[in-house]
């Protein structure tokens, strides 16, 4: 059963006059944010077709970064809190997610399990990047181990990841059970549309200048979405524990890191760095978690990472219990090889209990 503290109780009523969604703030956003992706494509097409491939890739970087801030807008429909109507954040996006690649109700439904459980070690896999405790990984057999670390390598985890999870798997995501029938009805017209918003553009502009487009910025979004999903929640004091002791506050204050990104990256992430407040009550849109922020002395006591700090979170591989922090697969084998005192002590405590039996 979860339990709630005083204190985290008391957040609550900080938070609550942030949760209102706004029509015109939401649709500044759509429009200042779809708008200019339109037309870095346009730009990229017309590069892409004079040969221009140099270009095209250099305007991949802020076009990826649109399309990330839509997808954050898509994050906030999911949660009810961009839009005050309901039906407006459904529809909104059901539509974002033909652009984003993400069927909307069912990544709505797998992303709702990842709140309800974020940082609780007896509900890990759906909807977050998986993460073993010390003691499973020195368990495993050697084939398993390779396979944990292959999956843990950056240039898996943020590369190859990124293309099979949003270009592959939400094509069919066979982990969602048939009774979910709204989710895979998602599922199906999402690959509809998709299939021919992608048909109208080849028939366009050409189905190698719309690879060379849209390729790129595809998989630039995708890497920059799986990093910051990342590192807001592995980072070294970052919070796991078992589901007797678990908290959803405590989970979001201790388990979710503010990201302070210079103020452009905020803006193009939907300042979905203020993690933190985000998971403490996700109905707060993303344009006012700033203020929520700047107002609320007691949400700016929390981990803090900068983007240089953040780098050092990509070398976090396990969870190790005992520590109670995030560590590296050598610091892992270190420690298994040398016994912490605490141990070292117990050791000790019984063989002399044994000898003055």
């Amino acid at each position: 059963m979860t339990t709630h503290t005083p204190d985290e109780i008391a957040w609550r009523p900080l938070l609550a006059p942030y949760r209102r969604a706004s029509w015109g703030r939401a649709t500044l956003q759509l429009l200042n944010t779809a708008l200019p992706f339109a037309l870095l494509w346009a730009l990229m097409a017309v590069s892409a077709g004079a040969g221009r491939i140099w270009l095209t890739l250099l305007l991949a970087v802020p076009a990826a970064g649109l399309l990330t801030r839509l997808f954050i807008f898509q994050h906030d429909c999911g949660h009810g809190a961009f839009f005050p109507s309901r039906r407006a954040n459904n529809l909104t996006g059901a539509v974002i997610g033909v652009l984003t690649l993400v069927p909307y109700a069912y990544w709505r439904r797998t992303h709702a399990y990842h709140h309800a459980h974020s940082g609780n070690l007896g509900h890990r896999g759906v909807g977050d990047v998986h993460t073993k405790t010390v003691r499973e990984y020195l368990a495993l057999s050697p084939g398993r181990r390779f396979l944990y670390r292959l999956y843990r390598n950056p240039f898996v985890l943020f590369g190859v990841g990124p293309f099979y999870q949003f270009v592959l798997k939400h094509r069919l995501p066979l982990d969602a059970p048939l009774s979910w029938k709204q989710e895979w009805a998602s599922v199906l017209w999402t690959n509809l549309s998709i299939a021919a918003v992608s048909a109208g553009l080849c028939l366009l502009v050409g189905w190698q200048t719309f690879l060379l487009v849209h390729v790129p910025i595809v998989l630039f979004a995708g890497s920059l979405g799986v990093w910051l999903f990342y590192v807001q929640h592995q980072f070294e004091k970052a919070y796991w524990v078992r589901e007797a002791n678990w908290t959803a506050e405590a989970a979001a204050m201790r388990g979710s890191s503010f990201y302070d990104l210079p103020r452009v990256l905020h803006w193009f992430t939907g300042n979905i760095g203020y993690h933190h407040i985000h998971h403490l009550m996700s109905q707060i849109p993303n344009y006012r978690l700033q203020e929520c922020f700047r107002n609320t002395p007691e949400m700016q006591r929390v981990t803090r990472l900068t983007l240089r700090q953040s780098l050092h979170c990509a070398g976090l591989k396990l969870w190790d219990e005992e520590r109670r922090e995030l560590v590296s697969f050598r610091a892992a084998l270190s420690r298994a090889q040398c016994p912490s005192p605490s141990t070292v002590t117990q050791g000790a405590t019984k063989k002399i209990a044994a000898i003055t039996a």
